[in-house]
């Protein structure tokens, strides 16, 4: 089993097939038969497994089996305890309630690279990060829990899905971390 642990710059599809003229996969990684287990839309960052094992893409993907990701999310203003203690009882997000989950603010992450295109930066209106833990993945969901909080996500990086992290990968770069069957690799971790 392959597994690469891949940090998707801003504006890259999560896909291996051309569209367009807009970066993929391809650009970045050279392994052959390999899949994305999940997804990050284009205009988000960060953490992206990819394997070809089938088991391990339905651990990673499907929200039964409670693999948790982390986010860090870059906000247009100053959420204070309230707009997170909302966020971590779930919110109603286009008629469907999200899970609990953590969230928390932070300082600005350690190592964060810039983004390319910059964030839109108004000179009245502050910005702070939320790390926020999720055990669902619903489309958009991070964007559309800090809307629904008033707080509007301006970046978006996923930098942990389970015991994977960011760490030490700059946007671009991807690290093959297994080459053993699933059991023996998430053994203790699902």
């Amino acid at each position: 089993m392959k597994v690469v642990l891949f940090n998707k710059p801003y504006g890259v599809l999560c896909q291996f097939s051309p569209d367009g003229g807009k970066p993929t996969l391809k650009d970045f990684i050279p392994i052959q038969d390999i899949y994305p287990a999940g997804r990050l839309d284009a205009d988000s960052e960060g953490l992206l497994v990819l394997t070809d094992d089938g088991a391990l893409q339905h651990a990673v993907s499907h929200p039964e089996q409670k693999m948790p990701k982390t986010y860090w999310a870059q906000v247009e203003g100053e959420p204070d305890a309230g707009a997170l203690q909302r966020l971590g009882a779930g919110v109603q997000i286009g008629g469907i309630a999200t899970l609990p989950c953590l969230a928390r603010c932070i300082q600005d992450p350690e190592g964060l690279w810039p983004r390319n295109p910059p964030i839109r930066w108004r000179k009245s209106i502050p910005t702070s990060w939320i790390e926020i833990e999720l055990q669902e993945g619903k489309n958009r969901q991070v964007r559309r829990m800090t809307a629904a909080v008033g707080f509007p996500t301006l970046r978006l990086i996923r930098c942990r899905i389970g015991d994977w992290s960011l760490a030490g990968l700059a946007p671009g770069e991807y690290r093959v971390v297994a080459n053993q069957p699933f059991s023996q690799h998430a053994k203790g971790r699902l």
